[in-house]
């Protein structure tokens, strides 16, 4: 089976060189994703807004590839600040607490100043 690159239509895909998801027979790998608004491309000031806004770009991206979140196996999040860790938790239990997907919490420093969190994910299509 093919791989089969997932865009999101943003312009720094093929500057940049890398694909919204890639997802290759029944894996689906999300890229790290970030919280911009998708309408108003504004960064929302809060951690934890910034967490939904990426769990609900990452949720429109894997049903747009034949996946669901239920299908999450791995995720990734990255914090510039611990600090968030507390503020983000609720939202990612909201997104994750049935699912538990194996996953790693990280302190980074992210491409620009107004992020605060940054979220990838593996999926597995369920038969």
């Amino acid at each position: 089976m093919p791989r089969t690159l997932i865009s999101s239509g943003s312009p720094f895909e093929k500057q940049v060189g890398y694909s919204r998801a890639l997802v290759d027979g029944d894996w689906a790998f999300v890229a790290g994703t970030t919280g911009y608004d998708p309408e108003t491309r504004i960064m929302p000031e809060s951690a934890a807004e910034q967490a939904r806004n990426a769990l609900a770009l990452i949720g429109r991206t894997l049903e747009g590839a034949g996946f669901a979140m239920a299908d999450v196996v791995r995720a990734t999040y990255y914090f510039t600040d611990a600090a968030y860790w507390d503020e983000v938790g609720p939202v990612l239990g909201e997104a994750f607490g049935d699912i538990r997907p194996a996953a790693t919490a990280l302190i980074v420093g992210l491409i620009k100043p107004e992020m605060k969190v940054e979220i990838e994910v593996t999926a597995l299509r369920r038969r």
